[in-house]
């Protein structure tokens, strides 16, 4: 998970205000304390930390809670709120308004700018645009090998000249070519540090190309100094946003998104895993809703859009609902599940399943048994996927020499089909999903419906 430690601060520090009994000034600067530990650990600067805690304290202990809510759940959304505040606000979503709309990626060496610019690319085609990558990186050996391959891997045209080392001569070339494309990704070279030759390059390709929006991709593994690079970057580039990528896994990852939030340049996508698809618009609410342990249903219902289409996604409710699903459907939901990412990170983005407080192995254990069982359904015949009910002991022995696995994970698939249709068949009765979606709300913790 994205800033796993500090986000289990955080939901450790907001279970304590929901099982207080009342809410005082004790209880209040025993959760400013808190936060302020979970943050400066998280790599935070020690100054936005206090700032930004004096503000909750001061919501907290001023206002009064409205009509509806108590004061427990109003100081978690009070935390909720200046939380998102304090990393963006509302976001910075990028708005294709020409065409070509030409992003230009800039950073220093080892940043990541060029796997960033595949990943950039896969956004924006899985939104219906035309896109394209440009190579004018000509300093770092292999640079063009990188982007071909990159380009090749999420199937997008690649331009690039490898006899030629001047950028802008580069770009010229390819002008009339780029223009019949949506959107035209320019990858640019890097330095160990922000020198004067990286600067006049870019300012010389910006002046030329006068890209819509200019990126500055930063790894998050560098903390607060991040801070300092998107300043410089702004002050001599006139960056529009900034990208962090290794977003995953990494302790000083807050750090740098404060940092970059705080300065001119917001925060406009982050990287959060190596694979093609590990690239999210940074939305500040939705990040915070993660974090907190509330979910993320907006990038949820994306992915799943990205993984089943809404007929299908239809169709197989439907069945789901009727009771009468077979072994087929149940393989083409674990086939959808694994297109929207790694089991662990789906279930971040469903609202009130953090708070479960349920072991990463259990997830991952999980992930391995789906992994297992749509093993074991293609050893199955046509006839046994879509009538399970006859699969006998004789049958699983066969299933087992076809698929390696053994008679106990297969019976366990079996079961758990049977499990899935005997739960359908109970919600059979009720027909309306408002009602059923309401009874869902209730079971959910208070405070946290967003």
């Amino acid at each position: 998970m994205v800033l796993e430690k500090l986000g289990s601060s955080l939901k450790n520090t907001l279970n304590k205000i929901a099982k207080a009994v009342f809410v005082d000034e004790k209880l209040i600067n025993e959760l400013i304390k808190d936060i302020q530990r979970a943050l400066i650990q998280a790599d935070v600067n020690v100054k936005l930390v206090f700032e930004f805690t004096k503000k909750i304290k001061e919501r907290a202990l001023k206002e009064d809670a409205p009509a509806g809510l108590t004061k427990r759940e109003y100081l978690i959304n009070i935390v909720y709120e200046e939380l998102t505040e304090f990393l963006g606000g509302e976001g910075h979503k990028i708005e294709i308004s020409q065409k070509p709309f030409k992003i230009m990626l800039v950073g220093l060496f080892g940043s990541g700018k060029t796997t960033t610019s595949g990943k950039l690319a896969k956004f924006f085609i899985k939104r219906g645009h035309k896109v394209c990558l440009i190579g004018l990186d000509v300093h770092r050996p292999a640079a063009i090998d990188q982007i071909e391959q990159i380009g090749a891997q999420v199937n997008v045209p690649v331009f690039v000249k490898r006899d030629e080392k001047d950028v802008n001569a580069i770009y010229k070339h390819f002008e009339k070519e780029l223009e019949q494309f949506d959107i035209v990704i320019m990858d640019t070279a890097g330095r160990d540090a922000l020198s004067e030759d990286l600067i006049e390059e870019i300012e010389s390709l910006n002046s030329l190309a006068k890209p819509e929006e200019r990126l500055l991709v930063i790894s998050a593994d560098i903390g607060q100094t991040a801070q300092k690079q998107a300043e410089q970057f702004h002050e001599s580039c006139h960056i529009t946003g900034v990208i962090a990528t290794k977003m995953d896994g990494t302790a000083k990852a807050g750090g740098a998104l404060s940092a970059c939030a705080t300065t001119q340049a917001p925060i406009k996508f982050i990287g959060v895993g190596e694979k093609s698809d590990d690239l999210e618009e940074f939305k500040p609410k939705n990040f915070v809703g993660r974090l907190l342990g509330m979910g993320d249903l907006e990038t949820l219902l994306e992915k799943a859009k990205e993984a089943i289409s809404e007929e299908d996604a239809e169709d197989l409710g439907k069945r789901f609902l009727k009771g009468d699903f077979s072994l087929l459907d149940l393989y083409e939901q674990m086939a959808a599940m694994k297109k929207m990412g790694p089991l662990t990170k789906v279930a971040e983005m469903i609202p009130g399943f953090g708070q479960l407080k349920m072991p990463k192995e259990v997830l991952q254990t999980q992930e391995g048994k789906l992994e297992k069982w749509k093993i074991a359904m293609q050893s199955m015949t046509q006839e046994e996927l879509e009538e399970p009910e006859m699969i006998d002991s004789d049958r699983i022995d066969r299933v087992c020499r076809g698929s390696g696995l053994n008679a106990r994970e297969v019976r366990e698939l079996i079961k758990q089909y049977r499990q899935s249709k005997k739960m359908m068949k109970m919600m059979k009765g009720s027909t309306d999903m408002n009602k059923m979606m309401k009874k869902m709300k209730g079971k959910m913790p208070k405070g946290f419906g967003m």
